[in-house]
């Protein structure tokens, strides 16, 4: 796209998703993360209620009346987006790719995050890194990640999930929370989800756009793989070869959900085109509940 056309389609992005953050949906976000721990906030006299064990003996005895720490949580968090924008993620049956799905729902993220003073990083992905942008605050660095996003052009086809998750391990510095977004149409990654997810704060959204799960019946259709180049005839007018098809895809997603539950991994699927604010604030509801 031009870069009119970018700086248009970043503005929406911006307008609807602080609209949606606006709303309700950062409360949700705040609610569904823990911090990195506990911090002094003030002493105070004691109150009813109050833990014996936070009574601050120093000051009891300075004063001559009870009085206790507080603490808060200390909320700041490091939020990294790792995204997949390989050659498949351009695909679209309707009016949104993937890839543009995945800006939207990462600036969601992002908004979120440094609304609750949060930092927000990238990490874009092919079958290699292409993109890492150290996690910062701000509604510029919320923007310039949107825009990376968008106007990003992969310069490899393949898609390498675990050598994305290798390469943000070795950057990452402290505890995160970590947003992989992808198609998950690779192999071979499992291992390395199991390891980010021990070491950091993992949650795999995964976009399939609505074409994938049930094919149409619309006859011959020559199919091409856009990241291997390889090419299929089906005939989905036969109605075999599309129950067939959906069973794969079925039990491909099944499998993935299974894999994302036994390893502790939350797991948000999403569908390109449909609408996507819900189910998100649905999951932080939901993790707010486990918590």
């Amino acid at each position: 796209m031009t870069t009119a056309e970018l700086a248009k389609k970043v503005h929406s992005i911006e307008v609807t998703t602080r609209k949606a953050v606006t709303a309700a949906f950062a409360g949700e976000y705040r609610s569904a993360f823990k911090g990195r721990g506990m911090e002094f906030d003030e002493v105070r006299e004691y109150q009813a209620g109050d833990d014996i064990r936070t009574i601050d003996r120093n000051v009891t005895a300075r004063t001559g009346s009870l009085h206790t720490k507080r603490f808060v949580e200390e909320r700041e968090l490091t939020i990294m987006l790792l995204v997949d924008l390989s050659a498949s993620g351009a695909f679209a049956s309707g009016s949104r790719s993937k890839n543009e799905t995945a800006a939207e729902i990462s600036a969601l993220l992002a908004f979120s995050a440094i609304k609750n003073n949060d930092r927000v990083g990238l990490l874009i992905f092919t079958d290699r890194t292409e993109l890492f942008i150290p996690p910062r605050k701000g509604s510029l660095h919320v923007l310039r990640v949107i825009r990376e996003i968008l106007a990003f052009q992969p310069g490899r086809a393949g898609t390498d999930i675990a050598g994305a998750l290798e390469t943000l391990a070795n950057l990452l510095r402290r505890r995160a929370v970590v947003f992989l977004i992808s198609d998950f149409i690779d192999r071979g990654y499992q291992r390395q989800m199991k390891v980010m997810g021990s070491r950091h704060d993992l949650i795999a959204l995964s976009l399939a756009d609505p074409i994938e799960f049930r094919l149409p019946r619309v006859g011959l259709v020559q199919l091409e793989d856009a990241e291997s180049g390889r090419e299929l005839l089906l005939d989905t007018s036969d109605a075999g070869v599309r129950r067939a098809y959906q069973a794969a895809w079925s039990r491909q997603a099944a499998g993935f959900g299974q894999f994302c539950g036994a390893a502790g991994i939350d797991h948000i699927p999403i569908v390109v085109g449909q609408e996507y604010v819900q189910p998100l604030a649905r999951f932080f509801m939901a993790r707010e509940r486990r918590r």
